[in-house]
């Protein structure tokens, strides 16, 4: 396993853009980095684009020009977004930039002065405008405006569902706020007709992100709208309800253990939505999470973990962690590898801490060496392997509903189970009796095999 998640080019993998073009229709490219929501951004461009009369380019040579969708979180993402703009510019030459990189122009230009133009993040507008001056539209009314279906870079059976902007937390190590803004959720019934729309079109599961989901709302004081015959709230315990009507399956991320969160653990009991919970835990020792800013009642914490397996037992918690904070002590480290002995979350991520310009924890003393933050990083995932492995082993014998992502030449199917989010968890194979499987499909299984993050099973009835 790597020491962070592995770079991914959603853009490339998996991306349902036809290279279907007329003659004279203007082409765009796009390369899309960074988190789920750049990707929700980028879906959102091509779909505009798209009913403009522009054509999506699978590649640069097919391309007028093309779009890099870049990441600034991390060093390492910018160097990555840096070199994706490199390749871009050597393969087509015209370059468009946007997206969290996207707010540091002068940055940009920096290295790299032919590009064409430069945005921040989730500026539609500004992108749109860069691409009518570096290629001008050529729409045929009859054929381009006005799309059936929006253009989505993941594959069709699944779809992010972006619900808000920005974030209200000011934590240290991170410089999302000031990219991004402070908290701006969208009115719950818009939300619901873009979901509306996803599941018509054959979407079999919706993945709700934002930056915090549990505070969606907030900004608008939980505002009603009028959906159907009802008013619903802009409240994500209302949403998710709402959401679960559609008969797709619902996964919630980033969601912060506010004490509200407790009221969707019944939607999920019921069925409503995926008993699964993505929540940013980060450390557990009350001293670190102080140094990070950000809430530090670990013990509660725990309380309520235990609150939520009791009322919905085949509830799944996966959670991200740092390593090497600056401060960190032994001892700091040792209380969350004790911590999550206690925890036992089912599905877990690991960073190495790393500064980042413009982080506050960039100041703060005691920087943890490398070799020391590669051996808590290692000892961590240990740890976090073991308990995956326990977790997966005890449902072997078990029948799990799995939704089917990809069948291969040799017909073994790639799947997930409801605990299983696309591209960060563990996977489910099957490999036989898969003639009739096709991608999309939700299908009952027998598992029989089990492995430190993946599954194997065979198809079972009903």
């Amino acid at each position: 396993m790597s020491q962070n998640p592995p770079n991914l080019r959603p853009d490339l993998a998996n991306a349902q853009v036809s290279s279907d073009t007329r003659a004279g229709q203007p082409t765009i490219g796009m390369v899309s980095l960074g988190c789920p929501k750049a990707l929700v951004d980028s879906e959102r461009i091509l779909t505009r684009l798209r009913a403009e009369g522009y054509g999506i380019s699978p590649d640069y040579s097919g391309a007028d020009a093309v779009i890099v969708n870049t990441c600034g979180f991390l060093d390492s993402a910018k160097a990555e977004s840096l070199d994706a703009i490199g390749e871009a510019l050597a393969e087509n030459g015209k370059v468009i930039v946007t997206g969290c990189l996207g707010a540091e122009p002068d940055y940009i230009r920096e290295h790299h002065p032919k590009i064409l133009a430069v945005t921040g993040p989730h500026q539609y507008e500004q992108v749109l405008d860069a691409v009518h001056g570096a290629v001008p539209p050529s729409p045929d009314p009859f054929i381009d405006l006005l799309p059936s279906s929006s253009v989505q870079l993941t594959p069709r059976h699944y779809s992010y569902l972006k619900i808000s902007e920005g974030c209200n937390h000011k934590c240290k190590f991170c410089i999302i706020p000031d990219m991004r803004g402070k908290l701006a959720s969208r009115p719950a019934h818009a939300v619901l007709r873009e979901a509306e729309k996803l599941v018509e079109a054959g979407v079999k599961e919706l993945l709700v992100i934002s930056q915090d989901t549990s505070a969606y709302g907030l900004d608008r004081k939980y505002s009603t709208h009028p959906w159907k015959d009802r008013e619903v709230r802009s409240h994500i315990t209302d949403l998710a309800r709402e959401l679960g009507q559609f008969g797709a399956w619902v996964r919630l991320h980033y969601v912060y253990p506010y004490p509200h969160v407790r009221d969707l653990i019944p939607l999920m009991a019921e069925g409503l939505i995926l008993p699964y919970l993505d929540i940013p835990f980060q450390h557990s020792h009350p001293d670190t999470l102080k140094r990070m800013a950000r809430p530090a009642h670990t013990a509660k914490t725990l309380d309520e973990i235990a609150k939520w397996r009791s009322d919905c037992p085949d509830i799944t918690l996966r959670s991200t962690f740092i390593v090497g904070y600056p401060g960190e002590t032994e001892a700091e480290f040792q209380h969350l590898l004790d911590w999550m002995d206690e925890a036992q979350l089912d599905r877990v991520g690991c960073f190495q801490y790393e500064n980042v310009d413009g982080a506050r924890s960039n100041d703060l003393p005691d920087h943890v060496a490398p070799e020391v933050k590669q051996d808590r990083w290692e000892r961590f995932m240990e740890k976090a392997q073991a308990i995956s492995q326990a977790k997966l082993a005890a449902k072997v014998g078990s029948v799990q509903q799995v939704i089917v992502d990809d069948i291969d030449e040799d017909g073994i199917a790639t799947c997930r189970t409801k605990a299983d989010a696309p591209e960060i968890d563990g996977n489910l194979f099957i490999d036989e009796g898969t003639d009739g499987l096709s991608v999309g499909d939700l299908v009952t299984v027998i598992v029989d095999e089990a492995g430190e993050y993946d599954l194997w099973g065979t198809l079972g009835t009903g």
